[in-house]
């Protein structure tokens, strides 16, 4: 169970602490930038980071269930904080995955064709999608951090 937790909360960490140094430090810090320097570092920087979060949720998967069917031995043991921090974790997942596949995908064609505008544009819809997954990240690190005290 400790390799578990561990993973876990890892996993969460380097998910949630990427999410909040893009938006808080990258993006400000980049920002003065003009676009034909600024749009291709946040390119990297997402190569990187996006590899590492397609690590985070599988190992968030299978440490969170490994726990629910080895600890709780399911579903039905399973506290309501535990609930709530799974259902969140999916959501997040689905919010993650539609950036993946739609403005990250975008971002990159336009980035590709040298369409600076629409890159913009995308890179935009990508801040408004990882500011909803920072905030419900947060939330879910603190219902895991104090859901055992409710």
């Amino acid at each position: 169970m400790s390799i578990a937790i561990a993973l876990h909360v890892l996993s969460a960490i380097i998910w949630i602490g990427g999410m909040f140094f893009a938006l808080l430090i990258m993006r400000p810090s980049a920002g003065p930038l003009e676009p034909a320097n600024r749009l291709p570092l946040w390119h990297r920087v997402f190569q990187r980071f996006f590899f590492w979060v397609w690590l985070a949720i599988a190992t968030l998967l299978i440490s969170g269930y490994w726990m629910i069917f080895s600890f709780w031995n399911g579903f039905a043991n399973q506290p309501t904080y535990l609930h709530l921090m799974q259902g969140i974790g999916w959501l997040m997942i689905i919010i993650f995955l539609h950036l993946w596949f739609a403005p990250y995908k975008r971002f990159k064609q336009a980035l590709t064709s040298n369409n600076l505008q629409e890159a913009a544009k995308h890179l935009n819809q990508i801040r408004i999608f990882v500011t909803i997954n920072l905030t419900l990240g947060l939330l879910n690190a603190v219902i895991g951090a104090s859901g055992k005290y409710w």
